[in-house]
């Protein structure tokens, strides 16, 4: 019954979110709440809420001050350089930008935290896609995935995870799987060159006045375009704004509202150009702490944005200033934080998670065991994307890897075979990050899901493909 039940809530949970007939937030917390009376045990609901949110309150914490230190950087400008390369680079193209929205993702990634990887990605291309009338959902879906593939570095989570639940060595698993990996990263790559050609269709092949493209201020113009046209986007080929191939998404997100290049005013008067370096080297430190552990994260970007604060805005009222600038970012994403809490409070505390888990073991078949690191890649993409990734590796891996051993299946190649589902992982509603993403993006996360799990489950699919082709897993 427990099974049933937990399938049941986690997609009415997906089904109402993505016909957005509740908003993620309500949704999070009210369906599991139901669920929990369903299931006799209404009375341990608060537990179960207390639970949950004391698991999730470093990464909440986390997340709010790493918001309030990105936000402080874009404001003095550090990412201004990154933004204006980015667009010499994709000159106005659509389909560069798509691209440049994965590279950017893949490289950011490096430092192991999809927040930090979102928020940067995020506040760089925004602007781009924006003023382009790009679709916004390419952006978060790419993204996410591009995340995903990169979230299997040691230093991410998973890898470390398997190692740990399986008694192996990190580098053990993830070394050999850097092939297939990478396959996968050339699958995002090749994915987002598919998804921009769809976008230049959808807008026309518009390119950048390099004159013009050194300035600050960007000005785009179609080619062939006078001076005088620097305030239009024109396109030079392509269909109207409703070409057919359009995804149902993109219309949700192109607004009347041309925000354009708020990010790189010139003339802003919380630009720091003197402060550059130091901001510059502040966050390599910190970035470099993260990833050699020198600190819990929370506690580094506390410690982080208060030093940047305090360097950056000396007074008062300016703190204050940019504090309630990006409240509203910190309101939202710590909110659906706390709401996720419910969902995985009452998953986990009910036993539902456990169930699920067993039912899915139990029914592979006797003789399927020698082919257990497939089955385990193959099941790494629903489970990982419908469970933590706590559960999954320390919950239902260790009892895949006692079931391959059986029928002489190595420990190694379960786990390497468990990384497969990352890519869709991080779009799970379980995932903090995702609403760090859809947040700073403003999409809307129904949106982003229905667009995206056929990409990412794609993604994941392309490298276990490339796992057993090159004999990995």
């Amino acid at each position: 019954m427990l099974t049933i039940l937990g399938f049941a809530m986690i997609a009415t949970f997906l089904v109402l979110i993505m016909m957005k007939k509740m908003s993620p937030i309500a949704a999070l917390v009210l369906i599991p709440a139901l669920f929990c009376v369903a299931v006799g045990q209404g009375a341990k609901l608060g537990d179960y809420v207390i639970d949950g949110v004391g698991n999730l309150a470093p990464t909440a914490a986390m997340l709010m001050f790493a918001i309030v230190y990105f936000g402080v950087m874009i404001d003095v400008g550090l990412f201004d350089p990154i933004v204006r390369g980015i667009l010499r680079f994709c000159k106005a193209d659509p389909m560069r930008i798509v691209v440049g929205t994965a590279v950017l993702a893949a490289i950011v990634s490096l430092d192991g935290d999809g927040s930090t990887t979102f928020m940067i990605t995020v506040s760089a291309m925004y602007p781009l896609y924006k003023r382009l009338k790009m679709s916004l959902v390419v952006m978060t879906g790419v993204a996410a995935t591009a995340n995903g593939v990169m979230n299997t570095l040691p230093w991410g989570g998973p890898t470390a995870r398997a190692a740990t639940a399986l008694k192996l060595d990190a580098g053990d698993i993830f070394v050999p799987m850097i092939p297939a990996l990478g396959v996968g990263l050339l699958a995002v790559i090749l994915l987002a060159v598919v998804l921009g050609r769809r976008e230049r269709k959808r807008l026309g092949f518009l390119t950048l006045d390099e004159a013009v493209s050194q300035e600050p201020e960007t000005v785009l113009v179609g080619a062939g375009g006078a001076a005088g046209d620097s305030d239009r986007t024109r396109k030079t080929s392509g269909g109207a704004g409703t070409g057919t191939d359009v995804e149902p998404e993109a219309a949700a997100h192109r607004d009347a509202d041309d925000e354009g290049f708020k990010g790189l005013d010139p003339n802003r008067a919380t630009l720091r150009p003197k402060l550059y370096w130091f901001n510059a080297g502040l966050t390599v430190a910190l970035l470099t702490a993260m990833i050699t552990e020198l600190m819990p994260i929370p506690v580094l970007f506390l410690l982080g944005a208060a030093l940047a604060l305090t360097v950056n805005f000396p007074h008062m009222p300016d703190q204050r200033a940019r504090i309630a600038a990006h409240a509203d970012n910190v309101l939202n994403v710590s909110g659906m934080v706390f709401a996720a809490a419910v969902f995985t409070g009452v998953l986990s505390g009910t036993g539902m998670v456990e169930h699920m888990a067993g039912w899915l073991v139990g029914a592979i078949p006797d003789g399927m065991g020698p082919h257990m690191a497939i089955i385990t890649g193959i099941l790494s993409v629903p489970l990982t994307y419908f469970m933590s990734n706590d559960g999954f590796y320390f919950g239902v891996v260790p009892v895949l890897a006692e079931a391959g051993a059986a029928h002489g299946v190595s420990p190694l190649e379960i786990a390497r075979a468990s990384l497969v589902g990352q890519p869709l992982h991080m779009s799970s509603p379980l995932v903090p990050a995702v609403y760090v993403l859809v947040g700073m993006a403003k999409v809307e996360f129904g949106d982003h899901t229905r667009f995206t799990v056929k990409w990412a489950a794609l993604t994941s699919l392309v490298v276990l493909c490339a796992g057993l082709l090159f004999g990995i897993i």
